[in-house]
């Protein structure tokens, strides 16, 4: 599996997309591996990267996010002593790292060697690196669906329906302290689908609840609530951040303000939850 990772970014010019592609090739493995574990009984897939996996968002991610849907079955260290194992089977000289000290449970994947090999790297100290958090008292109000996926390889995940992954976006956009331009591109992706998708308004006031207090902001809101946020966009900045994760990285020209509230004065969506 190593030989697959150097082929399937051998000859790529962009050393940006080179490292996109080889990162996503070890984030198929680690999801292999927690499916084989039956992960997926406790854990859902959410995020941008299972936005790219489930749903073919043309943006690459750097980390693996889940939440916690059932303690029952919990048992994070089994998991990630197996992803080192299957790792090293497959060729790799991995370290994985573990902390639960935080409500949000944190692994660090690291692969040591690939990136000089993948000539990616000067030093033979750089390691690519994928982190892993698990949410363990996520907000209440997500729905969960379950999928075959193959990408690389072939696994079952259980995750957060779109309007579920929605809600969660919404909630980042909201609440990150700045302006994250891979959020915005994402939010770009949901709005302009057909047909459109809601947001699960249930989900997303409980998520800004647990983190702004009940007398915060109204889910049923949320574009107002994103417009507001996008008056002091910097266009250039969000641009710069989302720009090496594209698969087309000129589509970060799409990241203005105006074309944002354009896509939020559409109504031709429902704000039902």
């Amino acid at each position: 599996m190593r030989e697959q990772a150097l082929a399937l970014v051998a000859g790529i010019a962009d050393p940006g997309q080179a490292l996109c592609l080889l990162r996503e090739y070890v984030q198929a493995l680690v999801l292999r591996s927690l499916h084989e574990c039956e992960a997926f009984r406790p854990l859902a897939f959410v995020g941008g990267t299972a936005l790219r996996f489930l749903f073919g968002l043309p943006r690459f991610s750097e980390d693996l996010n889940f939440s916690l849907v059932s303690a029952d079955g919990y048992r994070a260290k089994d998991w990630m002593a197996k992803v080192k194992r299957d790792l090293t089977l497959a060729g790799f000289s991995a370290e994985v790292t573990w902390n639960e000290r935080n409500v949000v449970h944190a692994a660090w994947v690291r692969l040591a060697g690939i990136l000089r090999e993948a000539g990616l790297a000067g030093r033979p100290e750089q390691k690519l690196a994928v982190k892993l958090e698990i949410d363990t008292r996520p907000p209440a109000g997500a729905r969960c669906e379950r999928r075959i996926v193959t990408r690389h390889e072939t696994f079952l995940l259980q995750h957060h329906d779109l309007p579920s992954l929605f809600a969660g976006k919404l909630h980042a956009v909201l609440t990150r302290p700045y302006a994250k331009g891979r959020d915005l591109y994402d939010l770009v992706w949901y709005l302009s689908q057909r047909p459109p998708i809601a947001p699960n308004l249930t989900l997303l006031q409980n998520a800004l609840d647990q983190s702004r207090g009940r007398r915060g902001h109204a889910a049923a809101e949320w574009r107002k609530l994103v417009r507001a946020r996008l008056r002091a966009l910097d266009a250039d900045a969000v641009a710069r951040d989302a720009a090496p994760f594209l698969e087309r990285p000129r589509d970060a020209e799409l990241l203005t303000a105006k074309n944002l509230m354009g896509l939020l004065r559409d109504d031709r969506g429902s704000e039902a939850g």
